[in-house]
């Protein structure tokens, strides 16, 4: 039986969720990797009429330009600016492409992103990318970022960084970073989440340390649609909903930051339209069931 809520999309897009700075993050963003800069701006602006307001991008995707200037655009527009949205409301993320142990180097990198996203004023969580390069790499890297968020006091509207944390980082790094005690804790891990690729060693990792898990890839690139997978076709069916519907909601349900990634205007909205419905605890069991580590992309969580 579908258990209708009565949330728009616009009312699931305004949720959120606390980080450990008591920021608050939204809970359904758009994910823009690899999107071409002509998609980016497309995309971002359809995101943000649609009700989205926060927006995940990288120096690996070379789309950060174009998602500051995107977002600065919509704030500025007259129709934005009577009805009360600022920047404040407003989500950015981007990532460090390569950790290092150059100090010099990756505040390169850094400013790089930073200049990139000066229409933006800062940013609200850097992440690093993943933790390739090794121990020396990772730590450097990290001290390097909590030296932005210590520039001033995390409320400061001229601090350039709100917040950073990890992506890709499995149970050892976690711990390993942990161990270092860390000036700034880690906000969030982003890893690939979704029930074909569930992660529970790492959400638990996460869990010890009050670390939000952000889940990207979270419809796992569409390989389980069409009914490739029955028991998802089944379910969707069950609950009258599309089967990213289904996982997105899948992913809400588990306090997960998600960031389904689309470049099509009406599939922008209905991600998000997830708001009408409960999955059952028994159905929950079963999706997560589903789990056979499918990586979609790449899985350096193992990385030494």
């Amino acid at each position: 039986m579908t258990t209708k809520t009565g949330s728009t999309a616009k009312e699931m897009l305004s949720r959120t969720i606390q980080l450990p700075n008591n920021l608050k993050i939204p809970q359904i963003q758009l994910g823009l990797y690899m999107m071409s800069p002509t998609e980016t701006t497309r995309s971002v602006r359809w995101a943000l009429e649609a009700g989205y307001r926060g927006f995940d991008s990288a120096q690996w995707y070379e789309n950060e330009a174009e998602t500051a200037s995107s977002i600065a655009s919509f704030l500025s527009s007259p129709n934005t600016t009577s009805s009360g949205i600022t920047r404040s409301d407003i989500f950015y993320t981007t990532k460090l492409k390569d950790n290092s142990t150059s100090v010099s180097q990756i505040r390169r990198a850094v400013d790089k992103s930073l200049s990139a996203a000066k229409p933006l004023g800062y940013v609200d969580l850097f992440l690093l990318h993943s933790p390739l390069g090794g121990k020396a790499a990772r730590m450097t890297s990290w001290k390097t970022l909590e030296e932005y968020v210590l520039a001033g006091d995390g409320d400061d509207e001229q601090v350039e960084i709100k917040s950073i944390g990890v992506s890709n980082y499995g149970v050892a790094h976690i711990e390993e970073l942990m161990a270092s005690n860390p000036r700034v804790k880690p906000a969030v891990n982003q890893i690939e989440v979704h029930p074909f690729n569930t992660q529970n060693a790492i959400r638990e990792c996460c869990a010890k340390y009050g670390i939000v898990v952000e889940a990207y890839a979270p419809l796992a690139r569409g390989m389980k649609f069409g009914g490739r997978s029955k028991t998802l076709k089944g379910l969707a069916d069950k609950y009258g909903v599309s089967e990213a519907q289904l996982m997105v909601r899948w992913s809400v349900q588990h306090g997960f930051v998600t960031l389904p990634k689309s470049a099509k205007k009406d599939r922008l909205v209905t991600n998000a339209d997830v708001g009408g419905f409960e999955i059952s605890k028994e159905d929950m069991a079963t999706l997560d069931g589903l789990d056979e580590h499918l990586v979609t992309d790449w899985d350096p969580t193992d990385a030494p």
